[in-house]
């Protein structure tokens, strides 16, 4: 079994903070197997991870989190960007292509772009697999709601830190009965519903500093884009 972060979030991200030697570094330093950056939009920081991860004994894994016309879907396994504002359907068509698998995040918690605020529960059935744990929700509701959803309908399980700060990394781990260390098998495992998950929910204290850290860096982003 393998132990994945699969949501996680660099500097490259509107509201991550960190670099991605610290996120790796965090992944090595509490024994997790293969790691996600997973940033808002862009996958430069994540290809860049994918190629240092095995300095850290790690897997890589390449991915994005797509904000799709829906809300936001998890693109694991691609190198190349899926661009944003497709609809939830062309976006699971276009991850697939290039190789990779749709994961929904927090798929009911519209507050945070959660995709049921405008898809049916039929349509989100055509993902890969649901994210049904998830650090970073006030309350274990929306988990719960993810996790009766996804057994319901036979669909695979995964969980994620959403960790936007390093420290964060492995809140949540997706365990993988994958064939072999690697990340097409990985994706395979995870596409077969052969994961479990564990996690425990981020201390309200990291996700108020990782909120508050994210709006002064895009503050200070759009200023900077302004001068």
């Amino acid at each position: 079994m393998l132990a994945a972060e699969l949501h996680s979030h660099s500097s490259l991200s509107h509201d991550g903070r960190d670099p991605i030697e610290l996120l790796l570094g965090q992944a090595q330093a509490i024994g997790l197997d293969a790691l996600a950056v997973t940033d808002h939009d862009e996958i430069e920081a994540s290809l860049a991870a994918v190629e240092r991860a095995e300095a850290y004994g790690l897997v890589g894994i390449p991915g994005m989190e797509v904000s799709t016309a829906a809300g936001h879907v998890l693109a694991l396994g691609v190198r190349e960007a899926v661009p944003p504002g497709l609809s939830f359907g062309e976006t699971l068509d276009r991850i697939r292509t290039l190789g990779g698998i749709a994961v929904v995040p927090h798929p009911f918690q519209e507050s945070r772009s959660g995709v049921l605020a405008n898809i049916s529960q039929e349509t989100l059935t055509a993902a890969d697999a649901i994210e049904v744990y998830n650090s970073r929700l006030l309350t274990g509701r929306s988990n719960r709601q993810a996790e009766r959803f996804a057994r319901r309908n036979g669909m695979p399980m995964t969980a994620g830190s959403d960790a936007h700060i390093s420290e964060m990394i492995g809140q949540a781990v997706t365990r993988i009965d994958a064939a072999e260390r690697s990340v097409d098998a990985i994706l395979e495992a995870i596409r077969e519903g052969h994961t479990t998950v564990e996690g425990k929910r981020t201390p309200w204290r990291i996700s108020f500093r990782q909120a508050a850290g994210g709006v002064k860096r895009r503050v200070a982003r759009r200023l900077s884009d302004l001068r």
